[in-house]
């Protein structure tokens, strides 16, 4: 068997993470910790099965294309603005508290201050992809608490793809960079109008037409999502921006959740290469620089975000068992806090050891909390039958 083949790659991946994933299940574990351990485990750092993990992460870089195409889905305008507005104090509030403590860590293990700035940035979100996996159907569509981790998680979402545009043009020097980012002020206002002009007059009416064709449909989809993707890149925005507005305009759409739901096995498909690829590019080398502050960083969040979310959620006038779970269902990093370390190492914004740390917390907050969350709360996953709904 070739090994350079790219079937015995994807052989290795899927495979592997179909293996660890069985054992995080019965562990309880969120799957998205099975595949950058085996990341790990099979990349140029473990094993060495996987040596070019700068390809698998090209190819995964489609999982986070439709990730932010699926959230823009889910934005409508008006409902977006009416559960926010009843959590903006909380989510920006705690978002400052996490920051804060997350910069103060970095320094005092001698961070330089743009690292400890932007680690603390990092720390400030929560895991969309745990935090709406671990919630029952029933509690995410159907029950108060959904609607408050939704609308804080869809705002620390807007948060961060504002950082990614951000870092995406922070790349050189100084006047570069306010080049960019006046261009940025130019272009993104035009190209949101000649989208959302395009999806009125050409999508949606196609949308109309051939509603009952399922598989045009999701073809359809797949084609306005990758070519606002490549129109963003082309025009000096991002990928994943385009995605994002791609997703917006097609949010107000009839069939939004139809086009949502079918696409989400294709995202996961990319995301299990996502995050096989962030596993395969941890340097095992560097763990002994990052290991102590980013187990402090880890504990740090574990202990401070639940109690944070519950204090200010049940001062903004929730009730106290519901602001007990929300906390314990918000407290972790993010997925976002890895895409940050990622593009923050690339555009030369932070170090290599920083981008480790926030790495290696993350992942960590990933593994504890998940398991604080199936112990207390109901979720797919839980320990007890009581507990179990899906």
């Amino acid at each position: 068997m070739n090994a350079d083949s790219i079937v015995f790659t994807f052989f290795l991946i899927f495979a592997g993470a179909a293996l660890v994933a069985t054992f995080a299940l019965f562990a309880r574990q969120a799957l998205l910790i099975a595949y950058i351990l085996i990341g790990v485990l099979l990349g140029p750092w473990g094993l060495g099965f996987v040596n070019d993990a700068k390809v698998i992460g090209e190819i995964a870089h489609i999982g986070i294309i439709f990730l932010l195409f699926l959230i823009g889905l889910n934005l409508q305008p008006q409902e977006l603005l009416h559960m926010m507005r009843k959590t903006t104090i909380v989510t920006v509030a705690s978002s400052t508290v996490f920051t804060l403590f997350g910069f103060a860590l970095c320094m005092l293990f001698g961070f330089s201050l743009q690292d400890a700035i932007l680690v603390g940035i990092a720390t400030s979100f929560s895991s969309t992809i745990i935090g709406l996996k671990l919630l029952p159907t029933t509690i995410l569509h159907h029950q108060r608490s959904g609607e408050v981790i939704i609308s804080i998680l869809l705002f620390q979402d807007l948060i961060a793809i504002v950082l990614l545009m951000v870092l995406q043009g922070s790349g050189g020097s100084d006047e570069v960079a306010v080049m960019e980012m006046l261009k940025l002020l130019v272009v993104l206002p035009l190209f949101i109008g000649l989208s959302w002009v395009f999806q009125r007059f050409v999508i949606l009416p196609l949308i109309a037409r051939f509603d009952r064709i399922q598989e045009y449909i999701f073809l359809l989809s797949i084609a306005w999502c990758l070519s606002l993707a490549e129109l963003g890149q082309l025009v000096g925005l991002s990928a994943e921006i385009g995605a994002f507005i791609a997703g917006i305009t097609l949010a107000s759409s009839p069939i939004a959740q139809f086009i949502a739901e079918s696409l989400k096995p294709l995202r996961d498909f990319f995301l299990i290469m996502f995050f096989f690829s962030l596993g395969a590019g941890f340097n095992l080398g560097m763990i002994d620089q990052v290991v102590v502050p980013g187990i402090a960083l880890a504990i740090i969040m574990i202990l401070l975000k639940p109690a944070v979310f519950r204090w200010l959620l049940f001062r903004s006038g929730e009730n106290l068992k519901r602001s007990h779970e929300v906390g314990y269902r918000l407290g972790q990093m993010s997925e976002f806090s890895l895409l940050i370390a990622v593009l923050a190492v690339e555009t030369g914004a932070m170090s290599d050891r920083a981008g480790y740390l926030i790495q290696l917390a993350t992942v960590l907050t990933f593994l504890f909390s998940t398991y604080l969350v199936v112990m207390r709360f109901q979720s797919p996953i839980a320990l007890t039958d009581h507990l179990r709904r899906d």
